[in-house]
């Protein structure tokens, strides 16, 4: 370990030389209160920054014990801080020339609160990772720049940011009660069949489409009263909203009425949310899993045949796949998709969904026989995956009726107030019959679960690269993966964080059963061991949930498909 006073004389010696003898610095320096490591010096000024990681024992740090006791708290806390410190950079950085020269950079945060490697909180204290570009002039170091960056900079914003301050301890009491009691109304769902809660009192359209903070002008969520529940939860007592059940639930109204909106945050719903979010209090099942038509994706070897059989030319749908996915044959494998990996509740938008998989009506079955038709639409399998395998649907319906039949509950928006018009609904089927013929069988069919194996991406002797656009596209070595239709990813952290996770499975170069793949993964993640899945320290990563790391995994090109042995 070398000493700050040490540090300081090398970037004093180090001023006005070439910008790659920064290079020296790379090590550990010991603080009065901290340990700072360069663990990767940038070779320009231009370049990404260098990474440094800062570790702060609870001993120097003077956080309290009940703040980071549990796993949950550690999350907590360092979701926390995490924000705190993106507050507090942009009051102490400062633009010390070329470049990236005195920059402080940390990882975007969302709406949700996850386990992030940028801030992490153990039972030994607190480690922050984040990007210093060192300063130069030119591509000349600025020695002098560096050491106040380094050496006052540093420490204030490690003081400021990462030292317990009395005035937070009512903001972080509340963030953690509102994750504790997230936690407490999802754990009572199974035991109360529901699939879903929202409290009274939330608000659940986004600004916009871009920037999901609450509306401002937006009307509180308020529960009819017949499907109204009450539940306990440890810090804001008995919380009262709507409880969506188990079995198949339709959302109805007018179009702008608000059905797509509170199908998105019970989406949402399967996180927890930041304090005045709006939508705290909304939970789901943690294995929900919304489903769309997905034009134009690759399929790999899923059997589909439950909705889309007997295809043309006596091509097989008993292991599927295609480079160019028709809507109704991309939503249909989506939905055999989120089951192979454990889906518990479907959500599924009529805005969003193939027509010609969803229903067929009577008049249609009249025109087009069912041996001319291939398709068995989801009306006629919604009941089915209920009955035979325990999942649930929730349904944006505004077009078709015929759905009344098959529904257990049916909820209306109308101007975003929630009426439960089930009643209603089950007199209009019955006085008004559809008088279509069920297709498809009397049972769901069968559920594949897939051996695979994962496509190689490094090319020659160096490790593929990864790239994020936001949360549209992710890049790894030279695949390209469309993310558009995987709508509960909620920040690019979770995909890159995925997409290290591949790459260090893909270098066992043998084959897995797909549930066996993700519940190894999966284990990594829950420990929070993201190290293990990258090949060094990242700042970057987020942690992701089984669902979106299937995702993307399903929508890789060279994904192969082993047959069983």
């Amino acid at each position: 370990m070398t000493s700050p006073s040490a540090l300081e004389q090398q970037l004093m010696d180090l001023d006005g030389r070439s910008y790659s003898a920064y290079k020296r610095l790379k090590g550990s320096y010991t603080f009065p209160s901290f340990e700072l490591t360069l663990a990767h010096i940038q070779g320009d000024p231009f370049a990404a920054p260098s990474r440094v990681s800062i570790w702060v024992t609870h001993k120097h740090s003077q956080w309290p014990q009940d703040y980071w006791h549990n796993k949950i708290r550690c999350r907590v806390l360092g979701d926390f801080l995490h924000r705190h410190i993106n507050s507090v950079i942009p009051q102490i950085e400062q633009r010390r020339g070329s470049g990236k020269s005195g920059r402080l950079i940390m990882a975007p945060t969302s709406q949700v609160v996850l386990a992030r490697t940028a801030v992490q909180v153990t039972a030994e204290g607190i480690e922050l990772r984040l990007g210093i570009g060192l300063p130069a002039f030119g591509r000349r170091i600025a020695g002098h720049a560096a050491r106040d960056l380094l050496i006052q900079d540093l420490p204030q914003l490690i003081t400021s940011a990462l030292h317990f301050q009395p005035g937070w301890r009512n903001s972080l009491e509340q963030h953690i009660a509102t994750v504790e009691d997230a936690n407490a109304l999802r754990q009572q769902l199974l035991p109360q069949n529901l699939v879903a809660f929202i409290a009274n009192g939330a608000i659940l359209p986004r600004l916009s489409g871009v920037d999901a903070h609450p509306l401002p002008t937006a009307i509180p969520f308020k529960s009819p009263s017949s499907l109204e529940v009450t539940l306990p939860t440890p810090h804001a007592g008995a919380i009262t909203g709507l409880g969506i059940p188990q079995g198949v639930t339709l959302i109805v109204g007018g179009g702008y009425h608000g059905k797509s909106t509170l199908l998105k945050a019970i989406a949402q719903g399967a996180y927890n949310h930041i304090p005045k979010d709006g939508r705290e209090q909304v939970v789901a099942n943690e294995a929900t899993v919304k489903i769309r038509a997905e034009d134009g994706r690759s399929v790999t070897g899923v059997d589909i045949s439950p909705f889309i059989d007997q295809l043309p030319q006596g091509i097989s749908t008993k292991s599927f796949s295609t480079t160019n996915a028709s809507g109704s044959t991309s939503q249909a494998t989506n939905i055999l998709e989120a089951i192979e990996a454990g889906a518990e509740v479907l959500l599924i938008d009529e805005d969003t969904a193939a027509t010609n998989l969803m229903i067929r009506d009577r008049n249609m079955q009249s025109l087009i026989a069912k041996e001319k038709e291939p398709i068995t639409p989801f009306i006629d399998k919604v009941r089915q995956l209920y009955t035979d395998h325990g999942i649930s649907t929730v349904l944006v319906m505004g077009g078709s009726g015929d759905y009344f039949e098959v529904a257990d509950h049916v909820i209306a928006l109308d101007n975003y107030t929630v009426h439960d018009v089930t009643a209603k609904a089950k007199a209009i089927a019955a006085e008004c019959p559809s008088d279509r013929t069920a297709e498809g069988g009397q049972t769901f069919g069968t559920i594949t679960q897939r051996h695979i194996r994962l496509p190689q991406f490094d090319t020659g002797r160096k490790p593929a690269k990864v790239k994020t656009q936001r949360l549209t596209t992710l890049i790894i070595g030279q695949e390209e993966i469309d993310l558009r239709g995987i709508e509960q990813l909620t920040e690019a952290n979770q995909t890159r964080a995925i997409a290290h996770a591949i790459l260090t499975w893909q270098q066992q170069n043998r084959s897995h059963s797909l549930q066996a793949l993700l519940d190894d993964i999966m284990g990594w993640v829950n420990r929070r061991d993201f190290d293990a899945l990258t090949p060094y320290p990242m700042s970057d990563l987020s942690e992701f949930r089984r669902h979106e790391l299937a995702a993307v995994i399903n929508r890789l090109r060279r994904l192969s498909i082993v047959a069983d042995r």
